[in-house]
């Protein structure tokens, strides 16, 4: 299994790219790509289709541990 950045790197394929093969949003799709966000199915079906692989493939998760992104620290509030 690899993550979609792994994918992207390989196939020589650039954000770019996989927006106009996809559909989706530029913003969205850099962000699964930097893997600050996870996709929805339908949002994982049009990439691993884009990329020619199967979603069984793909490592879908957030690369960046959730904590560390904006809005979800303890300095918003939020206990562990």
């Amino acid at each position: 299994m690899k993550s979609i950045a792994r994918y992207v790197e390989e196939k020589g394929i650039s954000v770019s790219q996989l927006v106009t093969a996809t559909g989706l949003d530029a913003k969205l799709v850099k962000a699964i790509v930097e893997g600050n966000f996870t996709p929805s199915p339908t949002q994982r079906q049009r990439l691993a289709a884009a990329l020619g692989v199967s979603l069984e493939d793909v490592s879908w998760g957030h690369a960046v541990a959730v904590e560390h992104l904006r809005g979800n620290g303890p300095q918003c509030g939020r206990n562990s």
